[in-house]
């Protein structure tokens, strides 16, 4: 199965259901000219620097008869990597053996990624197809985050089709466990700076070194 041929790049979710739904709910001509403008299909560098400090991501694919399936994956920050400006892939580590994901993208190679930043609340929808590679040692050792304690067990090509952006409404802002206790350390620190001054102030004060 390929993606069909789209006259925008909108168009791989924008189907004639869509857009029939937007003309009767009012949307449809807004959306129009959104297609004009177009959504993107190549990696810029916001959508690098996006990337690079994700952690997180859910990775959808259907099987052949549309059976939606979603994954979450999860690694150091930049594990999603950009390999060009149509390429995305990551290493693949081994799990709970189900396989449902190789299984969907060996009769349905069209896939889903959605990227959440709760922090500064905000999301990247991806769409394109994708490939299981295995048996590749050097792509997958070139897609392993260093020290990261994980086997992988093979790699996952993406080919960009189009990825769009949303605003942030409704989504909750939340902070990973790792940068608040990485916040946290640095007041206290600071504060325990500022203590041991204000100790040393107080020291030479009484021993008539402070006027």
């Amino acid at each position: 199965m390929t993606t069909a041929a789209h006259t925008y790049a909108s168009d791989v979710a924008f189907s004639p259901a869509v857009k029939a739904i937007q003309a009767r709910k009012g949307s449809r001509e807004a959306y129009a000219r959104s297609e004009q403008r177009g959504w993107r299909t190549e990696v810029d560098d916001n959508l690098a620097a996006f990337l690079a400090d994700a952690s997180s991501f859910y990775f959808a694919t259907a099987s052949v008869d549309g059976q939606p399936y979603i994954q979450h994956r999860g690694g150091p920050k930049g594990f999603l990597k950009v390999l060009d400006k149509q390429t995305l892939a990551f290493a693949d580590y081994a799990g709970n053996q189900q396989f449902i994901t190789q299984g969907n993208l060996s009769e349905n190679p069209r896939a889903y990624i959605f990227v959440m930043d709760y922090a500064h609340r905000r999301r990247v929808k991806i769409w394109g197809e994708a490939r299981v590679v295995e048996d590749d040692e050097a792509l997958t050792n070139s897609l392993m985050p260093k020290g990261y304690r994980a086997r992988p067990e093979q790699v996952i090509l993406f080919k960009i089709a189009a990825w769009d952006t949303n605003c942030p409404q409704h989504i909750p802002q939340k902070f990973d466990a790792a940068d608040v206790a990485a916040a946290l350390a640095a007041r206290d620190a600071r504060i325990a700076e500022l203590e041991a001054e204000v100790a040393a102030l107080k020291g030479e004060k009484a021993a008539g070194v402070v006027p």
